[in-house]
């Protein structure tokens, strides 16, 4: 039986957490300076999220009395499990719960965004092994949707039955092309326990994740989603933040609600890799690698919700004025949480920032 015939679904990220899982940084091709430069944010993520919540930290056997130096002081387990690369949110499992509270992890097929198509690096089998084993280490029950290839960036859940994606990533040759638009949605809701899934048009801008939903849109709570945004025509997000728009404009939720749109501008100056950034990256065979002057995915919808705080992006430089009107508006439209920025410049470097780097274990 399905998880959705069985009574579970994919709770909110603004629902109460058990804990978060996140992944000590070090693969070289993702990480320059064998991520020196990353560890001062990615500390200060681990102790916001311990505030509130407890952290599990995975590791590798060679990282990991650093792992449990750094996070000694914190309300954090450490766990030594295999894996290629930190990007938690795509190679965790995604947490499912039942009204009874049982949680589960759904353990899908991970292909490195895009496999033998467009894959960003071939050496991928200890992430996709990864969601199964962290099942058996929390001695929890696993759905195993090996079958269909997902990354949980690429979903995002309102709790009551909507589940948003966009159409540039769940349909790219890379994914599940055997399968059309329907049957993938149909696909999420029996996993997700979800009735009605939300195609938006695109991500952000030169995403190398095909334009995961989780750094272009993202629920504040029901039928109140925040989308980035700008106001410069001649940005190429700007079409395509437009599409979206119009696309969350003309449709509603799950329980037939339409939406708020909150807008959330984008940094005002691209975050760029800089010349400083290349010479840090060992690229291995088949792995993407980087180009001085490339642009970055920077968003700032790519926050993360604790128990008790949203951890917002900041970009620094050029962009302390974006990071400003950020926080502002945040805070605004999420006034029972605390805002604590995060310094995200040198995790956007590895391809990614705070979201992807996180996956929520329902309570």
């Amino acid at each position: 039986m399905t998880p959705r015939q069985l009574g579970f679904r994919m709770p909110a990220e603004f629902e109460k957490h058990r804990a978060t899982v996140m992944i000590f940084p070090e693969r070289p091709g993702s990480w320059p300076y064998h991520a020196q430069p990353a560890l001062p944010a990615f500390r200060k993520a681990w102790e916001a999220i311990s505030e509130s919540e407890q952290l599990i930290l995975i590791t590798s056997e060679k990282c990991r009395d650093r792992a449990i130096s750094m996070t000694c002081d914190l309300n954090a387990t450490v766990l030594t499990i295999a894996q290629n690369d930190a990007w938690a949110r795509d190679t965790a499992p995604t947490f499912v719960k039942n009204a009874e509270g049982e949680v589960r992890g759904i353990d899908w097929k991970f292909n490195a965004w895009g496999g033998d198509f467009d894959g960003l690096y071939t050496d991928y089998a200890e992430d996709n092994a990864l969601a199964s084993a962290l099942c058996k280490a929390l001695q929890m029950n696993v759905f195993d949707a090996q079958e269909f290839v997902l990354e949980g960036g690429s979903i995002h859940s309102d709790g009551e039955g909507t589940i948003l994606v966009t159409e540039r990533c769940l349909l790219s040759k890379g994914r599940n092309p055997e399968l059309t638009k329907d049957e993938i949605s149909a696909k999420l809701c029996d996993y997700l326990g979800a009735e009605k899934v939300l195609w938006l048009p695109f991500g952000i801008f030169n995403d190398e994740t095909n334009e995961h939903v989780d750094n272009v849109c993202a629920f504040l709570r029901p039928a109140e989603v925040v989308l980035a945004w700008t106001e410069d025509v001649n940005d190429p997000q700007y079409a395509m933040s437009r599409a979206d728009l119009d696309f969350l404009e003309s449709v509603t939720d799950a329980k037939g609600r339409k939406f708020t749109v909150r807008k959330l501008p984008i940094p005002h100056v691209p975050v760029c890799v800089t010349q400083h950034d290349l010479d840090g990256y060992t690229f291995a065979e088949g792995e993407d690698t980087r180009e001085v002057g490339e642009r970055l995915a920077a968003s700032y919808v790519n926050f993360y919700f604790t128990n008790g705080a949203v951890l917002l992006l900041q970009f620094g430089g050029e962009n302390a004025e974006s990071d400003a009107l950020a926080v502002s508006l945040m805070q605004s439209w999420c006034p029972e949480r605390r805002i604590i920025p995060i310094p995200a410049r040198e995790l956007i470097v590895g391809g990614g920032n705070l979201h992807c780097l996180t996956q929520q274990i329902p309570e």
